[in-house]
Parts: C-alpha cells; structure tokens; sequence
C-alpha cells in the first residue's frame, strides 16, 4: 500500500477554484492586491464588518428567526464567525500595514 494524500475538504477546494478563475482573470500577481495591509485587505474588513452587522441588524432582530430557536442559533453562530473573521483580518491586516514583524506569511 502507497502512501496517502488527505484530499482537500469541499471548502479547500472550492477556494482553489475561486483562485484559478482569479488567476486566469487578472494574472498570476493577482493576490499582490490583496494581501494583508493592503487596499483590498481593508476592503474585506470592511466587507466583513458590514456583513456581521446586518446579519445581526435585519436576521437576529426578525420576528420570523426570534420566534424560532433553530433558525436563531444558526443565524447567531453566522453572526458569531462573521465577527471572528473580522478579528483574524483586523489582526493580520494592521500587522501587516503596522510593519510588524510578527505579520503572518502563508
């Protein structure tokens, strides 16, 4: 028996697809962009906190999720993880524009 390669998750893979259709669309540099400290990083901060608010303003708040706690939780665990992408953006991204030296490389 040969050795085995775990195969990407669903959610890996789809961001493979997502970066070979941005690659083949805007260049091999394409990420240059986006990187942390960078325009596009603040953009996805932005993004990002837009996101969290309105899940939290227009789906929590709704008469039709309060009433059930199915639907409230998910929607609360959405609201939950927006907030945590934020954070680990923030972090990364004012690293990174601060010249930390503790900015995360991937």
């Amino acid at each position: 028996m040969g050795v085995q390669t775990a195969k990407p998750s669903d959610a890996e893979q789809d961001r493979q697809r997502r970066a070979a259709e941005l690659s083949s669309e805007q260049g091999p540099d394409w990420s240059e962009s986006y990187k942390p400290g960078s325009f596009g990083c603040h953009e996805l901060l932005d993004r990002t906190s837009l996101a969290a608010n309105m899940v939290e303003d227009y789906i929590l708040s709704h008469p039709a999720c309060v009433q059930d706690r199915e639907w409230f939780a998910l929607a609360e665990r959405a609201a939950a993880a927006l907030h945590e992408l934020y954070q680990r953006i923030g972090t990364d991204h004012l690293d990174e524009a601060d010249g930390s030296p503790d900015a995360r490389v991937e």
